[in-house]
């Protein structure tokens, strides 16, 4: 959702009139910021369908809302399509099992779509995984992803993915997709939503608490996470056994940690926390918040934190939305991960990986110590690379994608 929304001010001026297809927000549990519509260009057309109840088909291990919702995408776009006009169909979106309609309007209708691997489909990470650290119904999940995506890959016109890994792999284990269109497009950073969160400060609660220097990760946790977050936690520990005093006013925050509806979720990071010894100084909130909320709550941070996967082909998308803050800002992930190379165009100090940087419990306390003693600077950006990271160069290069499809189909 958030690439079409951040992409939809500027397709017009690329050649593109878009109208989007969506499943009504009143049939998601997952939390909703209503503010994200203040970012949409005036006239955007946009369609809203129903999906099926979740109580009753999360017991058949369908609550997705993509299995819930596929009915309802198929009959709206065979609709839309019918009244011609349409020139490519363009899936953005995690919830992949919508995909598969492709290949059936394909043939249908002879219009040419574009998938966007905002992370993988089917993936092995998780099958030598120990069973606590597999996503829910993952035996069942594992089969059908498995089973589903050729069926959409097999008659892809382009695609296009926040990671090159990811593009490489779908390319060995599909080689009709060897000349298939293929771009590396990251999110961009969308500068307006700065100014909307600015404008709705007083409508957010407050999470943090002042009376202490609070530095701050939003987004999902996991215990693929632990590598990154494993030489944090020690070097928190080290400081508060050798400076007690300095390092009890800090305060690490996790939000967001789960996909589980607010109450649901199960803590990931306070464990880890414990084992260090250092849970009065962690403070994880499992339930996910709203888009402009986690703005707000950015820019109330004293430091901000991102950690990475152990996954190599991970690379966070939600670093953008970090950096427009110009938050003293420390990220550490896997030495493979292409957020640390992008990272480092920005001009990030202090941009590391857990596996192959010296000294890094030391860089990292130096990190806390310029939080606790305010002395880290407001950093200064790479002017280059925040026009290449823009949301509007990021449409830009979507755009020649979907030229290159439309020509070759």
């Amino acid at each position: 959702m958030q690439r079409v929304r951040m992409s939809l001010p500027y397709f017009e001026a690329n050649g593109w009139q878009a109208e989007v297809v969506a499943v009504d927000p009143a049939y998601t549990d997952l939390p909703q910021d209503k503010l994200l519509v203040e970012s949409l260009p005036a006239g955007t057309k946009i369609h809203l369908i129903k999906a099926l109840g979740k109580k009753w088909t999360s017991k058949l291990g369908f609550g997705s809302i993509s299995y819930r919702s596929w009915w309802f995408f198929r009959h709206k776009v065979n609709q839309l399509l019918k009244e011609g006009g349409f020139d490519l169909i363009y899936f953005s979106t995690t919830q992949f099992q919508v995909c598969t309609l492709g290949a059936y309007w394909k043939k249908r209708f002879k219009v040419p779509y574009v998938i966007d691997m905002q992370d993988p489909w089917h993936s092995e990470y998780y099958r030598d995984k120990p069973k606590e650290q597999q996503p829910p119904k993952y035996w069942l999940s594992y089969r059908l992803n498995k089973f589903l995506e050729p069926k959409a890959m097999n008659e892809v016109g382009g695609l296009i993915s926040v990671s090159e890994n990811y593009i490489e792999i779908l390319k060995d284990r599909y080689p009709r997709l060897k000349n298939t269109p293929a771009e590396t497009i990251t999110f961009g950073a969308f500068e307006p939503d700065m100014k909307i969160a600015a404008e709705h400060t007083g409508e957010f609660t407050h999470l943090l608490d002042a009376t202490f220097k609070n530095i701050v990760y939003i987004g999902r946790g996991g215990m693929d996470m632990y590598n990154s977050i494993s030489p944090v936690f020690e070097a928190l520990r080290l400081g508060l056994a050798a400076e007690p005093d300095l390092f009890k006013d800090l305060r690490l925050y996790f939000i967001g940690t789960s996909y589980a509806p607010n109450g649901q979720g199960s803590a990931t990071i306070l464990p880890l926390a414990k084992e260090y010894g250092i849970e009065k100084n962690v403070v994880e909130i499992t339930y996910r918040i709203g888009y402009y909320h986690t703005l707000q709550t950015l820019r109330q941070a004293d430091g901000l934190f991102i950690p990475g996967s152990d996954d190599p082909q991970y690379t966070a998308s939600k670093i953008f939305p970090y950096i427009l803050t110009h938050k003293p800002l420390m990220a550490i992930f896997n030495a493979k991960s292409s957020a640390i190379a992008i990272l480092k165009e920005f001009g990030l100090k202090d941009a590391y990986s857990y596996d192959e940087t010296p000294g890094l419990l030391s860089k990292i306390d130096s990190f806390f110590k310029l939080i606790l003693n305010e002395d880290a600077a407001v950093p200064e950006y790479n002017a280059n690379a925040i026009q290449k990271y823009s949301a509007q160069m990021m449409t830009k290069r979507q755009c020649d994608l979907f030229n290159k499809v439309t020509f070759t189909s």
